[in-house]
């Protein structure tokens, strides 16, 4: 039985470079004082084949500078939410901060997920916030902090990730895990509310431990392996991907008797566990927390079980996959490329075969589940496009792309390069014909401010799906990375210029999306000003617009706040309604003996007290 990687080792030479400046290999041993050194995924001379090691007493650098690196980016992403005091991304954040607050101990509320989807993970993590009596904005400050601690980990598990699997020299290696670590695609829901926030370097930390688990099997490692991908399971529905995928590595690891039988229930048992407290944490919720969202069920069947359906299925998938390959410059197209190559040839280093095929079927895995799901919503028009699942996997392709072209020769980098620009042009004419189809049919594709964020900043498409526009910042990108990387001394320059585009690119998100979102979706002035305190009983009526009437109730930390429609509970001592001077559905309080407290007529809604 195999019980390790079959990486060739050779015999240690002089390290050098190539006449085009690619680094040489001095030899493959694993475990030396510079690590592992791996081969290229594409085939080529390994990346970070340099030997870089330290002398003792300089041995602390790198690690000094994750440490700096990883608080620099908690005070970067703490500072990028400055603005948002309440939630923006409806009905999403509101759906975890109410479960979060009531595993806390306090009041519950709603939810907008089903039963057969329904996730705890981020509302256990976000927890914490919600204990003692703080104001709602403090405790979304805390909310904001945890994301921040957890995403901005995604720089030393991006330089880890770098040296082990990739073989990056040290300072190539930090270079890229900044790169990939600022990438706001990772970065963008750090500031709010949102499960996304965490699952980016729950991703890389994932794939290091599948590779240290091919590379060097045993309980412990299958047992981390497991415990990770149950953490998906325990987070979101698209967990589901993961266990599967999991699953298979573990049944195709078996039917290569690379483990043993007893491994098998190590990967496995720490995904049982952390779905039975996925269910211990509902079952202890109880009826505080109640679900308005409709279970997938037939109206998903049916979405896609038609030829037409299964076309609109491979366009949302596509418009994934190609959203991936823009937003990294082109080097998810170079990554994919070389890593289809790589699998399709036999030796090499298999523990990264294995970890490169097992984040490929993921990847495809995502995208085809979400879209799967997605299409099976009624009453809402579908996606042009909706980039949000598949975020978390763009710091890894990015890492993996950045190897290739270190690591490849010219020739190597050119044809690689040249995959990538294809995707990118003929997804972009694909997309186009399917939103002009759309157009002339009469309809419109759903286009918001979480569609794609980023993707709005490169492009300028603030309204519209541009996708022309998208395949040239991808094509242009692309096509300078592969110049600059040829040349070894502006290999960590344009690295640099990568993170700088990167925070440049968040900037405009936050300044053109972030801002007036929050502008539009701030109740003023807030209801503990008009008089509102704890222990009133308060109802909110579904004539308020309903980011308003979330936002208000947020406010109200000490009970749930319930809706009506028209005639206010009896036990109502306080109750938020829509203020809409001379218009017909303006509520008269006074009709049900309440008078009113103040409000905002402009944002048509009004406190009222029972007189």
């Amino acid at each position: 039985m195999a019980t390790g990687s079959d990486v060739t080792r050779r015999p240690a030479s002089r390290a050098g470079t190539t006449a085009e400046g690619t680094p040489t290999a001095p030899g493959v041993a694993a475990g030396g004082p510079t690590g592992p050194t791996h081969p290229a995924p594409d085939g080529g001379a390994p990346a970070g084949a340099v030997p870089d090691g330290a002398p003792a007493g300089r041995r602390w650098v790198v690690p000094v500078l994750l440490v700096a690196g990883w608080l620099l980016g908690v005070g970067w992403r703490m500072w990028l939410g400055r603005h948002i005091e309440l939630p923006i991304a409806h009905t999403d954040e509101d759906s975890y901060l109410n479960t979060a607050r009531a595993l806390a101990g306090g009041p519950g509320g709603f939810s907008s997920e089903n039963g057969p989807l329904r996730r705890v993970g981020y509302p256990m993590l976000i927890s914490p916030a919600f204990l003692g009596d703080r104001d709602f904005t403090d405790s979304y400050r805390l909310v904001q902090l945890i994301n921040a601690l957890v995403n901005a980990a995604l720089f030393p598990l991006s330089y880890l990730l770098a040296r082990r699997l990739l073989g990056l020299r040290r300072w190539y290696a930090l270079a890229a895990a900044a790169a990939a670590a600022t990438l706001p695609a990772a970065v963008f829901y750090a500031t709010v509310a949102m499960i996304d926030a965490v699952l980016a370097p729950l991703l890389v930390g994932w794939l290091l431990a599948v590779h240290r688990w091919v590379r060097r099997p045993g309980p412990l490692a299958a047992a981390t392996v497991g415990a990770l991908a149950g953490a998906f399971h325990l987070l979101h529905s698209r967990g589901l991907v993961i266990v599967a995928v999991h699953a298979g590595l573990v049944l195709l690891l078996l039917a290569r008797r690379r483990i043993r039988p007893g491994a098998v229930l190590a990967a496995l048992l720490p995904v049982l566990a952390l779905a039975l407290v996925n269910e211990a944490g509902i079952r202890l919720l109880g009826d505080r927390v109640y679900l308005l969202g409709d279970p997938p069920g037939g109206g998903t069947l049916r979405a896609v079980a038609s030829g037409q359906g299964l076309l609109r299925l491979g366009a949302a998938v596509g418009t994934q996959l190609w959203y991936l390959v823009v937003i990294t410059f082109g080097l998810a197209g170079v990554a994919w490329a070389a890593v289809v190559r790589h699998l399709r040839r036999p030796g090499g280093d298999d523990a990264l075969r294995w970890t490169l095929g097992v984040a490929l079927v993921t990847t495809v895995g995502v995208a085809g589940g979400a879209s799967v799901i997605l299409a099976g919503i009624t009453g809402k028009p579908l996606d042009a496009i909706y980039g949000r699942y598949v975020q978390m996997l763009a710091p890894f392709w990015l890492l993996v792309g950045v190897g290739v072209l270190l690591a490849a020769g010219r020739r190597e980098a050119v044809r690689r390069a040249g995959v990538a620009v294809g995707l990118l042009l003929a997804g972009a004419a694909l997309i186009a014909a399917r939103l002009a189809y759309v157009d002339s049919r009469g309809h419109q594709l759903r286009y918001g401010g979480f569609s794609a964020p980023d993707l709005m900043a490169l492009t300028g498409g603030w309204r519209e799906l541009r996708p022309l526009a998208g395949a040239l910042v991808g094509v242009a990108g692309c096509v300078l990375l592969v110049a600059a990387l040829r040349v070894p001394r502006l290999r960590v320059p344009v690295l640099v210029a990568l993170v700088v585009v990167n925070v440049g690119t968040m900037q405009v998100i936050t300044q053109r999306l972030v801002e007036p979102m929050v502008a539009a979706t701030e109740p003023t002035p807030r209801v503990a000003d008009l008089g509102v305190r704890p222990g009133d009983r308060v109802y909110a009526s579904v004539g308020v617009h309903y980011i308003l009437r979330f936002n208000l109730s947020h406010q109200v930390t000490w009970t749930d706040v319930r809706w009506f429609d028209d005639r206010p509970p009896a036990a109502a001592d306080v109750v938020l309604a829509r203020w809409a001077p001379g218009q017909p559905d303006d509520w008269d309080g006074g009709r049900h003996g309440f008078v009113r407290l103040g409000g905002n007529p402009a944002q048509h809604w009004a406190a009222w007290r029972r007189g």
